[in-house]
């Protein structure tokens, strides 16, 4: 049952969003620590194929001995079932936080020897185990494999996608909770998916301005712990209330990134260029800046100020385009401009290393 003081702070959480001007939610930009999904790994074999198995997989022969043992088929020693249509595989799968016994998940079937499709086939019952090597879950089911593998005797071969991989969607069955600790202490804790000082302060800021002063506190740039009730469904109504708290964003660093391989440029929005001239190849970029006087209005008791022009040209040697744009030192309008004279990404690249080795590029460059 809800409390009364929750109640009257989820019709003030109503009543302050809707005045507030902020676009991020708090559980847009972070998490409650301890809340998250564990990882479960298993081994397994997959049956049924139609001979497109292990055929030269030691330990897949090995794990079918072992089962039929298990059944009281007893296979000699020595010998080898020369099985097509059996295949070892690995499991993994994503247990999410507060899942319990008797859920369902999906789980991910990964061949681990030389089979050609794992097409038709139905994963017998596996164990999946968590890094305390406790078992967590059970998997069974049949595959859904989106590749096809085709060949024929004259070693002409066709594959689509990838067919050594499918999946089992609800194909695990939950066995044991993990304990998340939510429950736990007097606090809970926030933490951000992207580390920033100024959106941990806006976050403890706007919490407290809710709340009441104390009730939050930002511990880093990752993390604000909140002073939460100690009764689990009150807890639960106090976060229902937290996560919905509106607040403004602290802008990212200024970054480019630069992908080698495929020439995709990425620039952030708060990159910004000093002036400077850039020459790469036929093209001319040149960033100048001016300082002019602006007078206040004769009878409005104003003084004169200096202000800042700035003005970018671009020159494409040949055919002599040049392009001018308006005060601003964005790098948008550089990007523009070499857009303009159809340089390449290579170009863009280029031009940018330039200015970053000159100092006139005030972001952090990155190439992946």
């Amino acid at each position: 049952m809800i409390t009364r003081k929750i109640l009257v702070l989820m019709i003030a959480l109503m009543a302050w969003s809707s005045l507030s001007l902020a676009n991020s939610r708090i559980k847009d930009l972070a998490n409650v620590a301890g809340v998250r999904d564990n990882q479960l790994v298993g081994y397994g074999l997959v049956v049924g194929l139609s001979g497109t198995g292990d055929q030269k997989a030691p330990f897949a022969e090995q794990s079918l001995v072992s089962m039929l043992n298990k059944f009281g088929i007893n296979v000699p020693p020595g010998v080898n079932t020369k099985s097509k249509n059996v295949a070892a595989v690995a499991i993994h799968a994503d247990l999410p936080a507060f899942a319990k016994p008797g859920q369902k998940i999906d789980v991910t079937v990964s061949s681990l020897g030389n089979s050609k499709s794992l097409r038709g086939g139905t994963l017998l019952m596996t164990p999946l185990k968590g890094v305390d090597n406790q078992v967590y879950a059970i998997a069974q089911g049949s595959l859904v494999v989106g590749g096809l593998d085709a060949s024929g005797n004259d070693g002409s071969r066709v594959t689509v996608n990838v067919p050594s991989v499918g999946r089992i969607p609800n194909g695990a069955n939950v066995e044991r909770e993990v304990n998340t600790g939510f429950d736990l202490g007097s606090t809970v804790t926030f933490n951000l998916h992207r580390a920033d000082f100024t959106t941990a302060s806006n976050m403890a800021k706007s919490i407290n301005d809710l709340l009441g002063e104390g009730t939050a506190r930002a511990l880093d740039a990752e993390s604000v712990e909140v002073i939460a009730p100690r009764i689990p469904d009150q807890r639960v109504s106090f976060l229902s209330v937290l996560e919905n708290i509106e607040l403004k964003e602290g802008e990212g660093a200024a970054r480019i990134i630069v992908n080698s391989r495929t020439g995709t440029v990425v620039i952030g929005q708060t990159v910004r260029v000093s002036p400077a001239a850039v020459t790469h190849g036929g093209l001319v970029v040149r960033i100048e800046e001016n300082e002019e006087v602006v007078q206040p209005n004769a009878f409005g008791g104003g003084q004169a100020a200096m202000q800042q022009n700035t003005d970018i040209e671009v020159e494409q040697q040949g055919d002599r385009r040049m392009f001018k744009f308006d005060s601003g030192i964005t790098l948008d309008s550089l990007v523009e401009a070499v857009n303009k004279v159809g340089a390449a990404p290579s170009d863009l690249v280029a031009i940018l290393e330039a200015l970053k080795q000159a100092g006139a590029l005030k972001a952090e460059l990155m190439v992946i």
